[in-house]
């Protein structure tokens, strides 16, 4: 089943990064946020991925391409310029790295891959968010309702502590560091789409969130599955300084291994 990660976006709430790179190459543990969430799906099983590329794309294929030549072992002949490798890549992915466009919207970009997707489910997901949701749980959860879409709800992160005083002494009896709001969910990316979303795409410069999600919602086609669990957008650097915290603390919930792998 392909995975289409949208990694096509300016990333305008994070110029400190992104003047230089597309956000999805901002490097969390020395690897790109990309990086990350593709790691996440393989370690569900889900290994082929649609990369829609937009904004200084060339970063993106750059880096994927260098990997196969930096990565492993080598053996030189430099009379010959002849390169023999020893060792391949572990990560056995499928990557399609397709051209979208600067200006498209999330809901134009996919429907410029509509030719790779309408065949079969699919599933979709943001290049900047990181979380440690049970892919198979939702896959599963999005089959057994049989709608023509479903989005992973969360519960964001506060983005303050939060402060439990005593009423008659004023002091505090509690500090708790960024919780899980206790009410309302918000859309945490992570979809797993039927083909016939298509349908309810017509406008390049329309955003998958505004009016087709709506649509989908009022025609009762939207599942939600909601997860309680770990998730976390990359729109600041205390974002990025916080996921990379996370990672280099080995406390990074959304690593299918119990170690982080060395940076690149």
């Amino acid at each position: 089943m392909k995975v289409v990660i949208l990694a096509g976006g300016y990333g305008s709430r994070l110029l400190e990064e992104t003047v230089v790179k597309p956000k999805p190459m901002v490097e969390i543990g020395g690897r790109p946020i990309l990086w990350h969430i593709m790691n996440s799906y393989a370690g569900a099983g889900f290994k082929e991925f649609v990369v829609a590329l937009g904004y200084k794309s060339e970063y993106i294929k750059d880096y994927f391409l260098s990997q196969l030549d930096i990565e492993g072992s080598l053996s030189l002949n430099l009379a010959t310029s002849e390169v023999r490798r020893h060792d391949r890549t572990k990560q056995d992915w499928l990557l399609h790295l397709m051209e979208t466009g600067m200006d498209p919207s999330t809901g134009g970009r996919l429907m410029r891959l509509r030719s790779m997707l309408e065949k079969e489910t699919f599933m979709m997901t943001y290049g900047d968010g990181l979380s440690n949701v049970d892919i198979n749980a939702l896959l599963a959860h999005h089959r057994s309702h049989g709608k023509c879409a479903t989005v992973t709800a969360v519960r964001p992160p506060a983005r303050f502590g939060v402060l439990k005083i005593d009423n008659k002494t004023r002091l505090v009896k509690n500090f708790g560091e960024k919780p899980q709001l206790s009410e309302g969910w918000i859309n945490g990316g992570f979809f797993v789409f039927e083909p016939e979303v298509f349908n309810y795409l017509d406008d390049e410069h329309e955003p998958i969130e505004g009016r087709p999600l709506k649509r989908l919602a009022a025609d009762g086609q939207l599942s939600a599955f909601q997860h309680e669990g770990f998730w976390q957008c990359m729109d600041t650097l205390r974002d990025v300084r916080y996921l990379e915290y996370l990672w280099n603390n080995n406390q990074a919930p959304w690593n299918p291994n119990p170690t982080p792998i060395e940076s690149a």
